[in-house]
């Protein structure tokens, strides 16, 4: 095994190989430090010969257009309201990095509102020497519902990591807050109490006794009061979390009238606890499974429950959304009233509280369908089917002012129509054509005339009914075998994050309008239905992911849409994973593969960056999870000599700090060195987990998957 100048070198603790075989040391584990001189030649190196391989007319091209879609000056720019101003979040290519402004709604109305610029990141970065990512800001609600937005705390990302740093920012003088609160880089934040005081969770550094103040998983676990003027060492220390938990925040609910303060306290990615924090300090923990989702708003208590629970007499099935009076609950009643509950079609995808209502956000086989329900004390809720929202596509409601209004804003969408942001009274559903006012229509961004869309089924090993998106190019009426189609299948399968349709403008201009199909797989680990359909391909079940993908592969090819040779697969982080996989077990079924910010080596995820709050997803590779099934699984230690693998594209960003880029490092080395096949790889500088940090950035890096996929599955 190679050492390396500046690497803190690892223990030469020999990790398995893989399944069957015996102990060896990890070659290519030197790369995994991440800043090593040695390690970023190795990546420069392979990012020329990716550059050099993919380059030319075709890719700079191919930026060219993606640029223009992500710079479009005509798109909509979505807001959020605090007090009199409508504030938004803008990139261009005048502002590659951006800048945070606000408007009124008279002027946001208008097709060219008129903007006042609060912070211009690029100046900043060039008045600091800096490359700052914007992370959001958090603005501080006045005391009087007629006062006064005074104070923004606003987040900053080195580079694009998840760590970054807070300052305070005055919002009437539009300058930063000299003696203001400001919290050094790190995973972790603040959030406002008062005008004079945070809740501040980040890394503090070590306590007496050398303990840290991070989790295992690298997040925060301490909660500390922060009052203006003190530094912050001496800041109180309100709650601690073990260091095997997975994190610890802190915040304010200034409803007014219901001004709460809570400490969510994560003891795994699927365990949690709410803890209401009293005015005299006493910390109570809400009596509630621990895998259960529990939120407060006004009087009430909404638990979505991920398993079955029986407080009492009563078993409440894992997928229901349940709620009671908050009072009462504290006093020991018990008697929920169940808002929704799932089925074999049916999933709760989210919900949205506006003054008076409640809104449902139902997914019935990946399709939006929205309820508004209007809370009764001691009387069953009125329910309204909300009809006049589309049924197909993508479909998002969000509060204008849940404090004081009824209002939402509706954001339209699917793969071949461009977004429509509307506003929707729910006060005024029930009257006649009450539907969504449209406020702004996103220009189109490609030409789909004569496209469609189609939701299909394929199924499993298992015969489970798989759910997939396809989406044809002009000129198809009818797909077969003598008219088979370059196609992209893309997939995530994990985390309970469903996949819906949405505009894709990058696949319409690079895919769609070259002649090429696109597949979107809704595999199980997702949330499509719910915690059942997550559940179903955790840990020892992830297995059953990879099967669900690999036939929707399969009947894409039986039903004539492509051939083997014609199909292409991508997916990024955890659908990483998943492309990792399909390489392995697969490689037959498909000719390319994009494995974007990807974890691949299983044997060691848990001890690199945030690896350890996966295992809950994942398994324990210091358990027999690994000779169980871990092993089965890393596409690291899957590699087989002599194999024909498919083409494949790596890409990472040596910035992400939540999936370390030595899984792609390393997955690139090994099949290098086994001589395995047509391999490339690209690393960008910054970007954290999203792989850029602007739009420049992330045009190129999706003008090289588009490129090496055309390459591959195209008629270059």
């Amino acid at each position: 095994m190679r050492r390396f100048p500046g690497f803190a070198y690892l223990a030469e603790t020999p990790d398995a190989a893989g399944a069957g075989s015996s102990a060896e040391a990890d070659a290519h584990r030197w790369l995994e430090a991440i800043d090593d001189p040695e390690a970023l030649a190795w990546v420069e190196a392979h990012n020329r010969d990716t550059l050099d391989a993919l380059g030319g007319p075709e890719l700079d091209h191919l930026t060219a257009e993606l640029r223009e879609i992500l710079d479009a000056d005509d798109r909509i720019p979505f807001v959020v309201k605090r007090g009199e101003h409508y504030y938004n979040f803008w990139q261009d290519a005048d502002h590659p990095r951006g800048v945070w402004r606000r408007t009124h709604w008279t002027s946001y109305c208008q097709a060219k509102p008129e903007w006042e610029v609060l912070i211009d990141v690029d100046a900043l970065n060039a008045a600091e020497g800096e490359s700052w990512v914007w992370h959001g800001a958090r603005c501080l609600e006045p005391e009087a519902p007629a006062g006064v937005w005074e104070r923004a705390l606003v987040a900053l990302s080195p580079g694009g990591t998840d760590a970054d740093v807070t300052r305070e920012f005055d919002l009437i003088n539009k300058r930063w807050v000299e003696e203001g609160f400001q919290r050094p880089a790190a995973k972790g934040g603040l959030s406002w109490i008062d005008r004079d005081s945070v809740y501040v969770y980040t890394d503090f550094g070590p306590d007496a006794a050398g303990q840290s103040a991070l989790t295992s998983s690298g997040y925060p676990r301490c909660v500390k009061r922060w009052r203006r003027g003190q530094p912050l060492a001496a800041a109180e220390t309100l709650f601690e979390a073990a260091e095997s938990d997975l994190m610890a925040i802190a915040f304010r609910d200034r409803t007014r009238g219901f001004e709460r303060d809570f400490i969510q306290h994560a003891l795994a990615f699927y365990e949690q606890r709410l803890i209401e924090r009293l005015p005299d300090g006493t910390q109570v923990p809400l009596d509630l499974p621990l895998s259960a989702q529990a939120s407060v708003h006004r009087e009430w208590l909404l638990v979505l429950l991920r398993d079955d629970w029986a407080p009492a007499a009563t078993c409440y099935p894992g997928g229901a959304l349940l709620a009671i009076d908050y009072a009462a609950f504290k006093a020991g009643a018990r008697d929920f009233r169940v808002l929704f509950t799932p089925d074999a079609r049916r999933s709760l995808e989210g919900f949205e509280w506006t003054r008076h209502y409640l809104v449902l956000d139902i997914l019935e086989d990946v399709k939006h369908r929205f309820v508004r329900l209007e809370p009764r004390a001691g009387a069953a809720w009125a329910s309204l089917a909300l009809d006049t929202l589309p049924p197909t596509g993508e479909v998002g409601l969000s509060a204008v002012d849940d404090e004081t209004s009824d209002e939402v804003f509706v954001v339209v969408t699917d793969y071949l129509t461009p977004t429509t942001l509307s506003r929707l009274d729910l006060a005024q559903a029930e009257t006649a054509n009450a539907g969504p006012s449209p406020i702004k229509q996103a220009p189109a961004l490609f030409d789909a005339s004569g496209m469609r869309v189609e939701q299909r089924f394929a199924t499993s090993d298992d015969g489970t009914r798989v759910p997939y998106f396809l989406v044809l190019p002009a000129g198809i009426d009818d797909v077969s075998r003598e008219t088979a189609l370059p196609t992209l299948l893309y997939g995530y399968g994990g985390f309970e994050i469903s996949l819906t349709p949405h505009y894709a403008p990058d696949v319409g201009r690079c895919w769609l309008a070259r002649g090429g199909a696109y597949a979107v797989a809704n595999i199980r680990g997702g949330g499509e239905y719910g915690p059942r359909w997550h559940r179903a391909a955790l840990k020892a079940d992830r297995h059953k992911a990879f099967e669900d993908f690999a036939a929707v592969a399969a009947d894409l090819v039986a039903s004539g849409v492509t051939t083997p040779r014609q199909l292409g697969i991508q997916g990024g982080s955890n659908g990483g994973l998943l492309v990792g996989n399909m390489i392995t077990r697969y490689p037959d079924h498909f000719a390319a593969a994009v494995c974007e910010v990807p974890l691949l080596d299983m044997r060691r995820y848990h001890q690199l960056l945030a690896g350890a709050s996966w295992m809950a997803e994942y398994g324990d590779p210091d358990s027999d999870d690994w000779e169980r099934f871990l092993k089965d699984y890393s596409p690291y230690h899957n590699l087989r000599g002599g194999v024909d693998y498919p083409a494949v594209l790596f890409t990472t960003s040596t910035r992400d700090d939540r999936v370390h880029p030595g899984h792609a490092r390393k997955m690139m080395a090994k099949m290098e060195a086994m001589n395995v096949g047509d391999i490339h790889y690209y690393e960008n500088t910054e970007g954290g987990h999203g792989g850029a940090a602007d739009s420049a950035q992330r045009a190129r890096l999706s003008a090289l998957a588009w490129r090496f996929l055309w390459q591959r599955l195209g008629a270059d």
